[in-house]
């Protein structure tokens, strides 16, 4: 999606959002997120600051934030799809809790290269952590847990429960890899999460915007 993508060339119109319009956009969001609430919301968007949309071809629309006369993308929509935010205001952020899935060790080159995220990436379980588990450590996570496979590592999606998935098709999330720090990617579900557990196979994720693309190299727009 952003792959190539160069503020210079690729934007065709901007326009300063309405308050009206930039409640609705705030309600998607904490939808969309139910870890955050209104306190966080408004202070990563203050009502005080303009926030600018910026057309990008036909069906994308980047979300900026207006701070000391530049315009810094902090979200990004594609048609009706979920409004996602830009990783580097993810990483600006590490305490605020986008939703989130983790992809295992050997996806990662994959989806630096902007590869769609593959299902097993999604439920593999990590192979180095299956080896030096210690039966010691299976003991105790049995009885803290009754599930002896805590320790084990690897790709991982919220848990579903018996109401439903936890992640529906087309919900967003920030992709985060095996034993890093900081997500690599963002995108959105291309099927549920419990339909990624169960198939385990074809296309689980949308990488929309990653590491080293277009949109991470743009720190703000002029």
């Amino acid at each position: 999606m952003f792959k190539r993508f160069d503020p210079t060339t690729d934007i065709s119109t901007s326009t300063q959002i309405k308050s009206s319009i930039q409640r609705g956009i705030k309600s998607q969001i904490l939808s969309s997120h139910p870890s955050l609430d209104e306190e966080i919301i408004d202070e990563l968007l203050p009502k005080k600051s303009p926030l600018v949309q910026y057309k990008i071809g036909s069906h994308l629309m980047l979300y900026c934030r207006h701070v000391d006369g530049v315009d810094e993308p902090i979200f990004f929509q594609h048609r009706d799809g979920p409004i996602l935010p830009t990783l580097k205001f993810v990483h600006k952020y590490p305490e605020v809790k986008f939703t989130s899935v983790t992809v295992d060790k050997g996806a990662i080159p994959f989806v630096l290269g902007g590869a769609n995220i593959m299902c097993p990436g999604l439920t593999n379980v990590g192979e180095f952590c299956m080896i030096t588990i210690t039966y010691f450590d299976f003991l105790i996570s049995y009885v803290k847990t009754n599930h002896p496979l805590q320790f084990l590592k690897g790709g991982d999606m919220p848990p579903d429960t018996e109401e439903g998935p936890a992640l529906d098709k087309g919900d967003g999330v920030v992709i985060y890899a095996e034993g890093k720090q900081y997500p690599l990617a963002v995108g959105f579900m291309t099927m549920s999460s419990s339909d990624v557990r169960k198939k385990n196979k074809g296309t689980g994720i949308e990488n929309c915007h990653y590491l080293g693309d277009g949109l991470w190299g743009t720190d703000e727009i002029h």
